[in-house]
């Protein structure tokens, strides 16, 4: 039953920006679900110190008992390996950025990554158990002086909304402060 806090069965989305507080939130909601399932999207660069810590920051945050799948396609977790308790993905910026790094497209057009975006949705919209899925809100901010840091906004602003229509719920994190959406 969904009692407004976010502790509805199905999909949740949880939008926000940078050290907002949206993994904290989200890890929260998946924990109450019993057994949880961590997707984690990232690719660690052993050269980066600071993605490094991040990283780190989360591993130590985590509940030992969680099983942890590090994996860049998250779609395929989700089609591939169902579980009891709670599938919880951080995050889709970090995958966004792996696809579009796969397909060396930072300067392609706006769109060249729409099919593995498409994936995503539809496994997504097909998951039946609880599923929470973390994702940067980047729009909100200045317009970035980059062809790639505007590639990106514009692609993730397109797959959240995407997202957010098929997930049964979404927040927005601003300040540690969930704002319930859906």
């Amino acid at each position: 039953m969904d009692k407004g806090d976010g502790s509805a069965q199905g999909r949740t989305l949880v939008l926000g920006g940078a050290r907002s507080g949206k993994s904290a939130f989200a890890e929260t909601l998946a924990g109450a679900a019993g057994a949880v399932r961590y997707v984690a999207t990232s690719v660690p660069d052993p050269a980066d110190r600071d993605f490094a810590e991040r990283i780190a920051g989360h591993r130590e945050r985590r509940p030992a008992a969680w099983r942890v799948v590090e994996s860049v396609d998250p779609a395929g977790v989700l089609r591939a390996d169902p579980v009891a308790g709670a599938t919880l993905i951080d995050d889709i910026g970090t995958w966004l950025t792996a696809r579009i790094d796969a397909r060396q497209a930072w300067e392609s057009p706006r769109g060249t990554i729409t099919p593995e975006c498409d994936e995503l949705v539809a496994a997504v919209a097909d998951y039946a158990r609880r599923l929470v899925i973390v994702s940067p809100e980047v729009g909100m901010g200045v317009i970035p002086a980059t062809r790639s840091g505007r590639l990106f906004r514009d692609e993730i602003g397109t797959l959240n909304q995407r997202l957010a229509a098929v997930c049964d719920e979404a927040f927005l994190i601003v300040a540690g402060l969930p704002l319930r959406l859906k």
